[in-house]
């Protein structure tokens, strides 16, 4: 195993009975990244994740966490891991502060107090009042404090801002990247495009239990096709554009406009149109979400 990576699967296989869940799922994160991992709810985020903290067992493969191997030495990845299960359960007579003291004894009284409540107080959690009473979103924010506040090397999360509000979501993803600036690395499982796009260094796709692309996340936008709008300075019929390599027509506005779908570079587009009235050229790359749905709709071959 590469020391460099705080986590590393190999060929990783898991079956619930007769249901392939995990299909030779390989991953290498490395120390000190934030590492986003993509796919829709059954596509085995959490079962990938349950497998790396020894919360079930694969079939086959190997996994190794913080160099450590899970399946030998349990007790010392959870040490060094905090971890966010898609729904945290607890005893929901307890306040929130004695969830937290709990926790803080479980692992030897390593966590400053005072850190806990800089935490619960940027997420407006309430500490004092019985969790039964808590919303969804704000149980979600219990799980979140209690993975952050040990501050731990390693972060697994999984679907981190599941059930909270846009300004929470924006708060906890600027937790994660301090939490990668003191040194942490940060692998977070998620449905929400967005939010992975906007923090993750790489990603991860997984389809039916497989991964499907790994991929720095600016050079997967970068590569992906970009649409491009065209205003003329007067009519004009640019017919040859439509017939270059990679170029498609995707409407025209009026005699004066048009709108073209480009795979792939721009460089023949470019000098193409320099012939031509150009009055305003405009230029938008597809997002993380229509890549991610391009491979779930079975545009990529993979």
């Amino acid at each position: 195993m590469n020391d460099s990576n705080a986590i590393q699967v190999k060929d990783l296989e898991k079956f619930y009975g007769k249901v392939h869940a995990l299909r030779g799922v390989d991953l290498e994160v490395k120390r000190g990244e934030v590492y986003g991992f993509l796919g829709p709810n059954g596509a085995g985020k959490t079962t990938a994740i349950r497998c790396m903290l020894d919360l079930i067992r694969p079939q086959s493969g190997s996994i190794s966490m913080l160099g450590i191997n899970p399946q030998e030495e349990p007790e010392a990845v959870k040490e060094r891991v905090g971890y966010l299960p898609g729904e945290l359960h607890v005893d929901e007579n307890m306040t929130a502060r004695q969830v937290f003291r709990f926790f803080n004894r479980l692992r030897g009284n390593r966590s400053d107090w005072e850190f806990i409540e800089e935490l619960s107080e940027r997420l407006k959690l309430e500490l004092i009042s019985p969790i039964k009473n808590f919303s969804k979103g704000n149980k979600q924010k219990i799980g979140i404090v209690q993975a952050l506040m040990h501050k731990p090397e390693l972060l697994l999360l999984d679907e981190p801002t599941s059930s909270l509000d846009p300004l929470m979501q924006q708060e906890v993803l600027r937790m994660l990247a301090e939490a990668q600036g003191n040194g942490a690395t940060v692998f977070f499982s998620s449905h929400i495009i967005s939010e992975v796009q906007a923090v993750a260094d790489r990603v991860a796709i997984i389809r039916e239990g497989k991964i499907v692309e790994v991929a720095v996340t600016a050079d997967l936008l970068h590569r992906s096709m970009r649409q491009v709008r065209i205003r003329f300075q007067q009519p004009t019929e640019a017919e040859e554009l439509y017939k270059l390599p990679g170029v498609e027509l995707i409407a025209k506005d009026d005699s004066m406009g048009i709108l073209l779908q480009v795979e792939g570079q721009m460089d023949v587009l470019i000098k193409t149109l320099a012939k031509y009235p150009v009055n305003d050229f405009e230029t938008e790359r597809a997002s993380l979400e229509e890549i991610f749905l391009a491979y779930y709709n079975g545009e990529e071959d993979k």
